[in-house]
């Protein structure tokens, strides 16, 4: 028997169909008017593509009807193919149509049926994939077309791929790379979404240069080309990350970028060019300095304080922290992270421990641990581990960033798998908490697991 219609649709959907239809009913006026060689060809036999959706139903129902979880696995992956194969056999069919473009078929939801089949890696709670599907459950859908930055969504990206899923990856981050090369940006035209950062992470560094490239905005064009080359230096390949390190310098200083020189800085060392680095960098809070006194206005870059810890000038780094810290706290756990892998061990733990925000504090000794660990001071490291342990302990488990902080921390500690209880841990508290805290949460759980997963950050 053949398929009722859709009761309902999509909005977007539905538009589709209309115009499907409509272009049908013109073709059979225009055949029904010409001459016989022009006369309708006949629709194409639905009965495969419909007997393939029932047999597909027939699973679902099946799945729907058992305890066991290996067997609804099994049904709903054989519905899966099914599924898969009316569009791929019989791609001229309705029902087709109807699937590829998400219509509803009688009251089975394809869009649904999908997010149902992504959940089945869960079946395995504490994997990595499974962490990946609850996170991407909290984020805020990506509104289309696209015009605005979702680092969040990018990140879910890089985290996938990371992992070795990279056709999720690219089906997440194609969006974005077509959005810029569209030039869909809503805030400014040097804006590119994020995109070229994330490409980057994702070892696209060709691709994610030549949207860099485009770009004639100071700050993305000098951050994107500091990150392009970070990811570069992670990859070992420090001839790309020096030939970037240059040309972030050669473009900051024909364009007059001077509030981005402490990021060049920062590019220049990570590139092994220390005398050039720390040449920039004093020259540069010299001129920061002389600005501040003449003109009262912002001191000094945030990025600046990042690169006086690189280079191993404590004072100078926290009195720039001091300063910048309030509407960057990113470089609370940045600078103290860098201080501490120089030696600077108590002098950065008293900083941390008068930090306000439960959060930075804990991403902060997080840091502080692994900056133990790569000084070879063991005791120290299991100190901060007692540490971070009490401010998760005194949370009662509500503070889903914090839990994952420890999770950060175990896995740097104990090489194990331990580390996954805490980020279930911080994936459940995450759950329990207000839709404002979900809608945020996102980005910095997806950032340390990738960090956990790599040993490298996803990026200050």
């Amino acid at each position: 028997m053949a398929i009722l219609p859709a009761l309902a649709r999509r909005l977007a959907a539905s538009a589709a169909m209309s115009l499907l239809v409509a272009l049908a009913a013109f073709t059979v006026a225009a055949g029904g008017a010409g001459t016989p060689a022009m006369a309708q060809q006949p629709l194409p036999d639905q009965g495969p593509a419909n007997r393939l959706f029932v047999q597909a139903m027939q699973m679902i129902r099946q799945a729907d009807n058992t305890y066991d979880i290996a067997e609804e696995s099994r049904f709903l992956k054989e519905a899966d193919r099914l599924l898969n194969e009316i569009v791929v056999k019989y791609p001229d069919s309705a029902l087709a149509v109807q699937l590829v473009t998400n219509q509803f078929v009688g009251d089975f939801d394809f869009f649904e049926f999908r997010s149902r089949i992504r959940s089945l890696v869960c079946n395995e709670p504490m994997t990595s994939l499974c962490f990946l599907h609850r996170v991407a459950e909290m984020l805020p859908p990506v509104e289309t077309p696209i015009t605005a930055a979702r680092w969040d969504w990018l990140s879910l990206a890089v985290a996938y791929n990371t992992i070795g899923d990279t056709a999720r990856a690219k089906e997440i981050i194609a969006p974005f790379v077509s959005a810029v090369r569209r030039g869909a940006a809503s805030d400014g035209a040097g804006q590119d979404l994020f995109v070229a950062r994330a490409l980057a992470l994702m070892g696209q560094n060709q691709l994610a240069l030549d949207i860099t490239r485009q770009i004639p905005e100071c700050s993305t064009r000098i951050y994107n080309l500091a990150d392009i080359a970070k990811a570069a230096a992670w990859r070992g390949d420090m001839a790309l990350a020096g030939q970037l390190a240059e040309e972030a310098k050669a473009y900051a200083t024909a364009r007059n970028c001077s509030w981005e020189l402490g990021l060049v800085a920062q590019t220049l060392l990570r590139a092994g060019k220390e005398g050039a680095a720390r040449t920039l960098f004093l020259n540069t809070v010299e001129t920061q300095f002389s600005k501040f006194r003449e003109t009262k206005t912002d001191c000094c870059p945030p990025e600046l304080a990042v690169a006086a810890a690189e280079l191993g000038d404590t004072n100078l780094a926290l009195g720039l922290l001091r300063t910048v810290q309030d509407e960057n706290p990113w470089t609370i756990p940045a600078v103290l992270g860098r201080l501490a892998r120089r030696s600077d061990a108590s002098v950065a733990l008293s900083y941390a421990e008068q930090v306000q925000d439960l959060d930075i504090r804990g991403e902060a000794l997080a840091e502080l641990i692994e900056a133990a660990l790569k000084r070879g001071d063991p005791t120290s490291a299991n100190e901060l581990m007692k540490r971070l342990t009490r401010l998760v302990d005194d949370s009662a488990g509500r503070r889903p960033g914090l839990l994952a902080q420890k999770a950060k921390a175990e896995k740097v500690m104990y090489g194990d798998d331990r580390w996954r209880k805490s980020f279930q841990g911080s994936l459940n508290a995450a759950d329990r908490a207000s839709n404002f805290v979900r809608r945020d949460i996102g980005a910095p759980l997806l950032a340390a697991l990738v960090r956990i997963e790599t040993g490298l950050p996803m990026l200050d």
